[in-house]
């Protein structure tokens, strides 16, 4: 599938999520299926050492500690590749886990690449989203188009955590 020819998927509550596994910022695989058991947070993002994508990591790393207490972990996903994500984690103070999705299939499985607006204008790139993913592999929750600025917020009230 190239770039010009994406079709976009949407996922709802109650779909299987896609399986992954990619490489963390340490080059270590990480699984979907590593998770069962717990909730999962897997939110897809364009780049790292970006201004709005910066605001919503250090968002999560500051809702961390609630969100483990409330059983989900966080599980960030760009394009960038692992070493890029290693000097996004340490120089913001990251503790989330962030993984490379280079080639871009798992965010396509998501729905988070494909057509979308920007500044006005019809591109494809990476749909900023975010997925609540059940102690069984399943969708609890699919947001698209989510904005960076207080996004974690809406989250975190969406959940009842606030």
């Amino acid at each position: 599938m190239t770039e010009t020819d994406v079709a976009p998927v949407r996922l709802a509550a109650g779909d299987q999520a896609p399986e992954f596994t990619l490489s963390d910022a340490d080059g270590n695989p990480v699984a979907l299926a590593g998770f069962r058991g717990r909730r999962v947070i897997v939110y897809c993002y364009p780049a790292a050492l970006t201004p709005g994508c910066t605001t919503q990591a250090v968002d999560f790393t500051a809702a961390a500690g609630d969100l483990a207490d409330a059983g989900l972990d966080i599980v960030g996903v760009s394009p960038d590749p692992v070493e890029k994500l290693a000097k996004f984690r340490d120089e913001e103070g990251l503790r989330i886990t962030l993984v490379s999705d280079p080639d871009k299939q798992v965010m396509q499985a998501y729905g988070a690449y494909g057509p979308k607006k920007l500044y006005g204008k019809e591109v494809v790139g990476v749909i900023r989203s975010t997925f609540v993913i059940d102690a069984e592999g399943r969708i609890e929750r699919a947001s698209y188009n989510v904005k960076a600025t207080g996004h974690v917020a809406k989250l975190r009230r969406d959940l009842g955590l606030d």
